[in-house]
C-alpha cells in the first residue's frame, strides 16, 4: 500500500523523455537482436520488433504498405498509452474521487432537513455536535478555519468550509429546511453577526449564541438570538450548585444524560391535533399509560409552571418536560405530534 505512491512520484519526476528513452531501447534492442540471430536486414528485424511489440498480427505488405503500418502502430499505441496515463491520472491522484466526493457533500446538503446549522467547530462548538451525534440529531457544521473543518469532517460531522455570518453560505447549509441554528463562533462580534444574518433569512429559526460578556448578550437579544448561553457563567453556576447541593446535580446530569438507559428528561411539544389538547394531566393518563411524570409545562408565551397540578389543562403548542423511561417518552411523543 505504501510502496504505489512513491512509485508513481518517481515514474512522474523522470518525465516523458524517460519513457520515450525506454521506448527506443527496446526497440534498438530487439532490431539488433533479431538481426543477429536471424540474418535478417535492419528493416526487416525493426518491422518485425514493431510488430512484436504491439502483439499485431498484418498480412505480408509492401516496404511503402509496411513503413505505414510502423507509422500507424507506434501512433496507436502511444496515443493509448497517454490516453490510460491520464485516465490512470484522474483516478489514482484523487481527481475523480474528490469530484464524486464533492458531488456527494453537494447532495448531503441539499437533502438534509429539520437540522442544526453549528457556526464554528471550536471548543463550544465541537462539543456540541458530539452531543448531537450521540443523540442522532441531524446538523451541518460551518468553520472557516481550514483544521477546525478537516477535524470536524474527520469526526463525521457534514462541514462547509465558508464564513457564517454570509447569507449565501447560510442558504447553502439549507437555513430554509433547518430547525434551529448555534452561533458558537471565536467572538462575540461574530456570532452577532451570524445571529443577525440567519434572523434576517429566517424569521421564525430558534436561534441559540454564545456570549462572553454582558454586553455581547444584550447584543445578541438584540440581534435576534431567542436564547443567549454564556458558557463562563453557566460553568460558575454549576461549580456552586455542585458544591452546594451535589445529589441535585447528580440527579438532573442522570436525567440528561444520553447515554442513561434508565430515566430520561425529554420535553414534548404538543401539536394542536392531538389528542392530548384541551385534556387535563389527569383526564390524558399520562403516569398510567406512559409512565411519564410531569416536570412541568411551558407554556406558548414561555411561561414555565412547575410541578403543575393533576387538573392542569394541556393546551396546543405548550411543552411538556417529562420524566420517564426513553421508549416511554418515543411513545408520548409520537401520542403528542398527532
Amino acid at each position: 500500500m505504501t510502496g504505489s505512491p512513491k512509485g508513481g512520484r518517481w515514474l512522474r519526476a523522470q518525465g516523458p523523455g524517460f519513457a520515450v528513452a525506454l521506448l527506443v531501447s527496446v526497440i534498438v534492442g530487439g532490431t539488433l537482436s533479431l538481426r543477429w540471430t536471424e540474418g535478417w536486414s535492419l528493416w526487416q528485424a525493426f518491422y518485425t520488433t514493431i510488430l512484436g511489440i504491439t502483439t499485431v498480427d498484418v498480412p505480408p505488405l509492401s516496404r511503402a504498405g509496411e513503413a505505414v503500418t510502423v507509422v500507424l502502430l507506434l501512433a496507436g499505441v502511444g496515443a493509448a498509452l497517454y490516453t490510460f496515463t491520464l485516465l490512470a491520472t484522474v483516478v489514482v491522484e484523487g481527481g475523480l474521487p474528490k469530484r464524486l466526493q464533492r458531488r456527494h457533500h453537494q447532495h448531503m446538503l441539499e437533502a438534509i432537513k429539520d437540522h442544526f446549522i453549528i457556526c464554528g467547530y471550536g471548543r463550544i462548538g465541537s462539543t456540541v455536535a458530539h452531543r448531537f451525534q450521540r443523540q442522532h440529531v441531524p446538523y451541518v457544521v460551518i468553520e472557516r478555519d481550514p483544521e477546525r473543518l478537516h477535524a470536524a469532517i474527520d469526526e463525521g460531522s457534514l462541514a462547509v468550509e465558508a464564513d457564517a455570518s454570509r447569507e449565501d453560505v447560510l442558504k447553502r447549509a439549507g437555513i430554509e429546511r433547518a430547525r434551529g441554528l448555534i452561533a458558537a463562533v471565536g467572538t462575540d462580534a461574530e456570532n452577532v453577526y451570524a445571529v443577525l444574518s440567519a434572523r434576517v433569512l429566517r424569521p421564525d429559526l430558534f436561534i441559540v449564541g454564545r456570549a462572553e460578556t454582558e454586553d455581547a448578550t444584550i447584543k445578541l437579544k438584540l440581534a435576534g438570538a431567542d436564547r443567549v448561553i454564556s458558557p463562563y457563567q453557566i460553568g460558575a453556576v454549576q461549580i456552586a450548585q455542585t458544591a452546594l447541593r451535589p445529589a441535585v446535580v447528580d440527579f438532573v446530569e442522570l436525567a440528561t444524560s444520553t447515554d442513561n438507559l434508565d430515566l430520561a428528561m425529554e420535553q414534548v411539544t404538543v401539536a394542536p391535533r392531538s389528542t392530548l389538547v384541551n385534556r387535563s394531566i389527569l383526564d390524558a393518563n399520562l403516569r398510567q399509560r406512559f409512565g411519564v411524570i410531569v416536570v412541568g409545562i411551558q407554556r406558548q408565551d414561555r411561561r414555565m409552571e412547575f410541578n403543575p397540578e393533576p387538573d392542569t389543562a394541556i393546551l396546543a403548542g405548550d411543552k411538556l418536560v417529562v420524566l420517564g423511561h426513553p421508549d416511554s417518552l418515543k411513545k408520548l411523543e409520537t401520542e403528542a405530534a398527532g
